[in-house]
């Protein structure tokens, strides 16, 4: 039974990325998530709180966790909870009912928690950057890597709506037309397109912290264990060393 259950779990993690590839062959950009940089971390924060967390929860982690992990003063996480009433113990909840939800998307948004986990980070990085302009698309707007996507461009406005290139594969009524690239906004938006690109960075290296917080103390702890390691490996040489001095072989 354990045998079989062990098989079954690793054909899983086989299979995940294979699935996770197969919605869009768009290539992914690399996301360049640092944990070890708080202040990214803070400003990312920020941002799924203003953009994110009006349609999104994330019931998984709590405020406190976020300012204690991140060493967050108290006006600092203030600034994060939506209103004076909100304690450091609550989770991030969204404020739209699930009704609304079902009517205006057809679909309940999702809690973001695990997201990038379960997608990864540069699958987050990449489908925060290429949303673009489709006429066709419920939403005006379709992405690269998640097409046929449900929501808005939410940060259309910072972001202007990047133009389509497509490459026409096939001839007469057969003909299909494939996403090769995307090009500019025919209107610019208030941000440049390196400071958009920083503030998505931002928002995915929060996302990958949220997913798995733990992952801070391995990154801080990290550098002890392997010192304490080396000198382990060390000591043990020596002391093997000095037990087979003087046997004969």
């Amino acid at each position: 039974m354990i045998r079989i259950t062990f098989f079954l779990c690793l054909i899983g993690l086989l299979a995940a990325p294979n699935a996770k590839a197969a919605s869009s062959n768009y290539p992914l950009e690399d996301a360049e998530v640092d944990l070890g940089d708080k202040a990214s971390l803070y400003r990312g924060a920020q941002t799924f709180m203003d953009s994110c967390a009006s349609c999104h929860g994330a019931k998984m982690i709590r405020f406190g966790r976020i300012g204690e992990d991140l060493g967050l003063t108290d006006e600092q996480l203030a600034v994060l909870m939506p209103d004076e009433s909100t304690k450091p113990g609550d989770v991030i909840e969204t404020n739209m009912p699930a009704e609304y939800a079902q009517e205006t998307f057809g679909i309940v948004p999702p809690d973001l928690t695990l997201s990038a986990r379960v997608h990864g980070a540069d699958w987050m990085y990449t489908y925060l950057t290429t949303f673009y302009a489709d006429p066709d698309a419920l939403w005006g707007v379709n992405n690269a890597v998640f097409p046929g996507v449900g929501m808005p461009h939410v940060l259309a406005a910072e972001q202007g709506l990047l133009q389509p290139v497509y490459e026409t594969e096939g001839e007469g009524e057969g003909a299909k037309r494939r996403l090769v690239g995307l090009d500019s906004p025919e209107r610019p938006g208030t941000l440049s397109e390196e400071e958009f690109e920083q503030k998505m960075r931002d928002l995915t290296a929060f996302m990958v912290y949220m997913a798995e917080p733990a992952a801070l103390l391995r990154a801080h702890y990290g550098p002890y264990v392997l010192a304490f390691l080396f000198i382990f490996t060390l000591v043990m040489y020596l002391l093997k060393k000095e037990y087979w001095r003087d046997i004969k072989h």
